[in-house]
Formats: C-alpha cells, structure tokens, sequence
C-alpha cells in the first residue's frame, strides 16, 4: 500500500495493484472564500500539478459533495469516463456535472481484488450535523494488503468507535485539523486523535485534512507535540506534508 497525501483530504492511493483518487479539491490557493474571515480557501498550494495527480488514476472517490472534498476544478479535470464512488443522495448531482460513471455505495464494492466497505461517519455533533449533511467512513481491504479504514470527515463518535473495533485495522486514516462550524467540532481534533492512537495500538494511524483550511484548529506541529507529550511516537502517528508518500506493507502472519 502507498498513499500520497496531495493536500486536505486529498489522497492518492495504491492498493492491490490498483490507483484509486479520494476527495478530489483541485483548487488553486486562495481560490474559494474563508470561513473565518482568516484567509480565503484553500490557504496552500496543490504539491503537483494537476496532471501528475490524475495520472494513472483508475477510480475515484468521493466521500462527500462538500468543495473541499469535490471542487469545481475537480468536477471540469477529471476525466469524466473515470468510475467516480460516492455516497448514496449524491449520485445525481454528480451525474449533473458530467460524470458518466457513478456508483452510489450501499454497504460494499468490490474492484478487482479490492473490497471497499461503507463506514459510518458523523460531521459534527448537535445541530450541526444537519447543515453538514451525511457524510460517509470507508474500509479497503485486499490481499497480501494492510487492511486500511479512513474515517473521513468526522468526529470520534460511537458509532465509529465501534466500526473501528470491529475492523481492528492496521492502518487508520484521520482527518485531524479540529475543524469548527458555529463553535462545534465537526472532524477530529488532536485529543480525538490522540484517544483513535490509544485505542489501537497495533495500528498505524495517518493524521491528515491539516493546515489547508482557515476554520481548522490543530495545525501538524501541536498534533505531535501533544503525541509525544503522550508517548505516542512517529512511527504509530505518521503526520505527512502534503505531497508525502507513505508505504505501508501487510503485517506478517501471527507466529511467522
């Protein structure tokens, strides 16, 4: 398994053989309003160019019609002939922009040797989560592949507590910048992530959705100090720089 952090949320990744594009923001810096009034969106520059980002590229996914995640760059770049995975609700919408081939996942898919599993996933607590709409997690799993759950963009919350347990996976995607809409948390914060690390320590966990937007909270460098503040080293909690590629092979069977 590899996987690129691009920016955001933005993710490339490489699994059984396959290229698979996650939340696809393809905006320039600067090119969509602020949130806070801090700086407008998004506040750092893709790593590579758009072409290098699509190449090669055989599914995308996105997880959720929210700009950060599926901009209207994304929307006129990619390649619409491309399957595109989205969550059941956003299917029309995007169809309307083009998109030929779109799947809504119900509960699970299968591409290639590749299983991926819907998730449950909640974008704030309280009365936020109706303005954020529905959003959803997911599980990849392969053979002779780590089995890799992204939580995407959502709080610590029971429900994810509990799908996490019971996946027990070896690598866990966060999106940890503590993100806030009329002062509630609506993705991870550093203590959520940080609680996700304790949980399983027999995981890998890839904090990312950092430093791109202007109503986040946690940048990288306070998401580590609190981790070794807590003895959680680098190696348990991997925190890329956009444009970082991290490899990830399949633990060894028990007793080998």
């Amino acid at each position: 398994m590899q996987l690129q952090l691009l920016r955001n949320a933005l993710l490339k990744l490489t699994y059984a053989g396959r290229t698979l594009l996650i939340d696809p923001d393809l905006g320039s810096k600067h090119s969509r309003p602020s949130f806070t009034g801090r700086s407008q969106n998004p506040m750092v520059a893709l790593p590579e160019p758009i072409e290098s980002i699509l190449a090669g590229v055989e599914q995308v996914i996105v997880s959720h019609l929210h700009a950060d995640h599926f901009d209207a760059v994304a929307k006129e770049r990619i390649p619409k002939e491309l399957p595109l995975l989205c969550q059941p609700g956003d299917e029309a919408a995007i169809r309307q922009a083009g998109f030929v081939n779109v799947t809504p996942l119900e509960h699970f898919l299968r591409l290639g040797p590749i299983v991926i599993t819907r998730q449950p996933a909640q974008h704030g607590t309280g009365a936020v989560v109706e303005k954020m709409g529905p959003v959803m997690g997911l599980v990849f799993e392969a053979p002779g592949e780590p089995t890799l759950y992204w939580c995407g963009d959502s709080v610590l919350y029971p429900p994810l507590r509990d799908a996490v347990a019971t996946t027990a996976p070896d690598v866990i995607v966060t999106h940890s910048c503590g993100a806030q809409w009329d002062d509630t948390l609506i993705v991870m914060d550093a203590e959520q992530t940080l609680e996700l690390c304790e949980a399983h320590p027999e995981a890998i966990v890839i904090a990312t959705h950092m430093e791109a937007l202007d109503h986040a909270t946690v940048d990288r460098a306070t998401l580590r100090r609190a981790a070794e503040a807590r003895g959680i080293g680098a190696k348990r909690l991997r925190i890329p720089a956009d444009g970082e590629t991290i490899a990830i092979s399949c633990p060894a069977p028990a007793g080998a």
